[in-house]
């Protein structure tokens, strides 16, 4: 399920959408908050620039914003109907959810927004 080439690889591991090679982030573990957006600017395996153009990121948003959508609705599942918490004990485990997802959700948003865009073209030499 997880070979390397698919896309779901890319977006899982956070490696580079064109060649899957390397990380395209400077600092591999995103609960280092200060850096968890860092990027570099372009891969050294393919050559493949990550700010393809002015800005791209900010389109992320919208893909970060569907993804918190889910986890609300799914820990409001959780937590109302398996565990009977009434309304506000599901709306702090909503918030709570969130907050403590927010940095892997972050870089999730950007993999998936960059991998809309680059398909894997396998072991491209720059």
């Amino acid at each position: 399920m997880l070979k390397k080439g698919s896309k779901l690889y890319s977006i899982l591991t956070g490696t580079c959408p064109k060649c899957q090679n390397e990380s395209m982030y400077i600092d591999q573990n995103p609960l280092h908050l200060s850096k968890v957006l860092k990027m570099h600017d372009h891969c050294s395996h393919c050559g493949l620039k990550y700010m393809i153009e002015p800005s791209f990121f900010y389109g992320a948003m919208y893909v970060s914003y569907g993804l918190n959508v889910a986890i609300g609705i799914a820990a409001f599942i959780v937590s109302f109907a398996i565990f009977d918490l009434g309304m506000k004990g599901s709306f702090l485990v909503i918030f709570a959810s969130l907050i403590v997802l927010m940095p892997f959700v972050l870089r999730l948003s950007r993999n998936i927004y960059i991998n809309m865009f680059v398909s894997y073209e396998g072991n491209v030499p720059k």
